[in-house]
């Protein structure tokens, strides 16, 4: 294009929009104009043509498409945010906030442009495209973008490998993209040019016998088409005939899928007869079947079989006028609207009313208005109002180091990433770089984060994990490592609670002994009896009745002095850190119970409870005393001695204070100042003098709980503090 004809760029623009906007004003447009050609200045096009041609061909095909003022703004700005000085602040106060969205999102897509995609990793590509697009219009700014690319990239000829991948991507993503939503001349237009790029020479073949075909035939689809009318006519069918020659790309496709050479091809030319209502369906489909010989196996009933997706037509292949062999489509309006919207699968629309459910209707609002836009003649922004994307906001789709794309549902963290991967990689994940910083494993990832598993031999699945996980691979896996953990540790425990009684009834536990009673005990292995000890399903008393059914123990009462002899490290199963108590087997699942609250430096007890493993108790919470009958359940349990426990424990409080401004406020400073930390806090009684209140206060020990106590019995405003015993 010579120099002085890039001026004609903004009048040609300018007269497009206005034929469809006639109360345009054209100052934002001609401003777009000026600033993307200052700030590009300089930048030249692989063509040698100054770079600011490019975003202004791209408004224009957009203008074709009737879009409105902010879009065709937008288009001529896209590439200002990413390859230019501007900013986003700037483009804001110059144009306006939407514009300045608009532009951000689409330079969004463009910094993760480079990755290269094939089969399944293209289509989550086009998914994340979407899910990155709050807004449609970013999308097909970025298709026409694509588009007039494609349509200049005859100038990277003498690099033939470069227009090679540039066109498989067009194919693999932009044109199945283009099709998503709709826009299926732009679909048919990147395939055809992506296609000559990919199969030079099949697309050059094609092209001539398609040229040879016209020659033969001449006008024939106007004759073909003029022939159906005076048959429509003659039945008195009201009828719109319509008909087409398929692209080179789509009859080259139809060729590799079936297998056969262009001459087997039936549907080379296309016709579509849409009708008023189903009856006239039937009869148009009879009036063609009696006039004209059909091709075996090619008739297919869409109308009284639905497709799945819901598209609904009659289809047909016939040696039509001309003595061609013609495929016709025949449809009612309502059923052409349907398809033509490309939403067949998700969008039922009939007299005005939807007829899908409201999920669906919900997913897809966008399309239909989109689509509807590009119907009207009048002004566009009207429809374009709440065009906003929902779909794919529930998913979130993420890079692995390799630039792998994967999809994940929406609050997935990298340890739903690490099992998606390889379940050997979500169990030995000790860590996770995100965008190559380390972050928590409980990081919800972000559309468009590259995430880094760190792994170790040596780690497995924690507990802890099963709270933020959302996918049910990782969900299942974590618990499948727990149910066998602790079923080791039921196992363990089990078997020394069965050998204290064995002791103390003069006998030595064998695994001999066990298993003689297997079957009356209904389990499969010795092993199995252990762990249903050691959970509590099983009473290790009657189990050893079981063994020995004639002999007559003696009623052991529950200990009240703690005589620990082993030391071992338990584990709180919501933490990875190891608790000192003494006289558990390593590793075993504890919990503390809440009646009563233990704190290192107390005098406890465990007992086994179902399910859960070993709870622990103060020696004097009265609890106890509903196990005074199953002595075999109590667990000799003491704090280890050593270093401080590793993490705080909850200390509960009965306080009591004046009812006056800043009581409470006084209260939680004073349990702040001695070190402890309020996790929650219950009003049991307010009155116009005092306020009774229990109080949760994370602490070290015993010790740090009664620094707190102390204090708050030395101050003022409290009455009376106590540590609470009951619930």
């Amino acid at each position: 294009m010579p120099k002085d004809e890039y001026a004609n760029l903004l009048d040609d623009l300018l007269l497009k929009v206005k034929a469809y906007t006639p109360d345009l004003t054209p100052e934002m447009i001609t401003n777009a104009y000026e600033f993307a050609k200052l700030k590009h200045e300089g930048q030249t096009r692989v063509s040698g043509e100054p770079y600011y041609t490019h975003p202004m061909e791209v408004a224009t095909i957009l203008a074709d498409m009737r879009m409105d003022e902010p879009t065709i703004v937008t288009a001529i700005l896209h590439d200002t945010l990413e390859d230019t000085s501007a900013t986003f602040a700037e483009v804001e106060k110059k144009f306006s906030k939407e514009v300045a969205d608009l532009v951000n999102g689409v330079s969004k897509l463009t910094k993760i442009e480079s990755q290269s995609f094939e089969g399944k990793q293209a289509e989550n590509f086009r998914k994340l495209l979407v899910a990155m697009s709050e807004d449609i219009r970013v999308l097909l700014v970025k298709l026409a973008d694509r588009l007039h690319n494609m349509r200049t990239l005859y100038h990277f000829k003498d690099r033939p490998d470069k227009c090679i991948r540039i066109s498989k991507e067009t194919t693999d993503i932009y044109a199945p993209l283009a099709e998503r939503i709709g826009i299926h001349q732009i679909k048919e237009e990147l395939d055809d040019l992506a296609f000559s790029y990919m199969f030079p020479e099949a697309q050059a073949s094609i092209t001539n016998r398609l040229s040879y075909l016209r020659q033969e035939g001449g006008e024939i689809i106007k004759k073909i088409i003029k022939t159906l009318e005076a048959k429509m006519k003659a039945a008195k069918i009201n009828a719109e005939i319509t008909g087409r020659e398929k692209t080179r790309y789509s009859i080259w496709k139809k060729m590799q899928r079936k297998n056969v050479s262009f001459e087997q091809l039936s549907d080379i030319m296309a016709f579509r007869i849409v009708v008023d209502n189903i009856e006239e369906c039937y009869h148009t489909l009879g009036i063609l079947h009696s006039h004209y010989p059909t091709v075996p196996g090619r008739f297919k009933d869409y109308i009284s079989t639905p497709k799945p997706n819901g598209y609904r037509s009659i289809h047909t292949t016939v040696i039509g006028p001309e003595n061609q062999r013609i495929e016709i489509q025949i449809r009612t309006q309502d059923m052409h609207r349907e398809a033509d919207l490309g939403v067949a699968a998700h969008w039922a629309y009939k007299d005005g009313k939807k007829k899908t459910d409201q999920k669906d209707i919900k997913s897809y609002r966008w399309m239909r208005e989109l689509l509807e836009i590009l119907e009207q003649s009048s002004r566009p922004e009207d429809f374009l109002e709440n065009t906003k994307l929902e779909l794919f906001q529930d998913r979130v789709f993420v890079f692995s180091p390799r630039g792998d794309l994967m999809e994940l549902p929406n609050g997935s963290t990298p340890v739903d990433f690490a099992y998606a991967i390889h379940s050997d990689v979500g169990d030995k994940t000790v860590g996770a770089k995100v965008n190559g910083r380390i972050a928590p494993l409980n990081t919800k990832l972000n559309n468009g984060d590259q995430v880094e598993i760190i792994t170790s031999k040596t780690q497995n699945p924690s507990p802890a994990w099963e709270r933020f996980v959302v996918t049910g691979k990782a969900r299942s896996h974590i618990k499948r490592y727990i149910r066998l953990q602790q079923k080791t540790e039921y196992a363990a425990l089990g078997q020394a609670m069965l050998k204290k009684i064995f002791q103390q009834e003069g006998y030595n536990l064998t695994d001999k002994a066990v298993a003689g009673v297997l079957k009356q005990l209904r389990v499969d292995d010795v092993e199995d009896v252990y762990a249903n000890i050691g959970s509590g399903h099983f009473k290790a008393g009657d189990v050893f009745k079981t063994i020995f059914p004639g002999h007559k123990t003696e009623v052991a009462k529950a200990p009240k002095d703690q005589n620990p002899k082993d030391y071992a490290m338990a584990k709180r199963p919501d933490s990875d850190k190891p608790l000192p108590i003494k006289g558990l087997i390593p590793g075993m699942a504890v919990h503390f119970a809440r009646c009563c609250h233990p704190l290192p430096g107390d005098r406890i007890v465990g007992i086994v409870t179902t399910g859960k493993g070993v709870t622990i108790h103060t020696i004097d919470c009265e609890t106890l005393e509903t196990f005074a009958d199953t002595p075999e359940r109590w667990i000799d349990v003491s704090w280890g001695e050593g270093p401080d426990s590793p993490e705080s424990h909850v200390g509960r409080l009965n306080v009591t204070f004046v009812n006056e401004p800043g009581g409470l406020g006084t209260v939680s400073t004073v349990i702040g100042k001695n070190g402890g930390n309020i996790v929650n806090l219950k009003i049991t009684n307010r009155s116009l003098d005092f306020w009774e209140v229990i109080i949760d206060v994370y602490v070290k020990d015993i010790k740090h709980l009664n620094n707190v106590i102390a204090a708050l019995r030395a101050t003022p405003e409290v009455t009376s503090v106590d540590r609470a015993k009951g619930r």
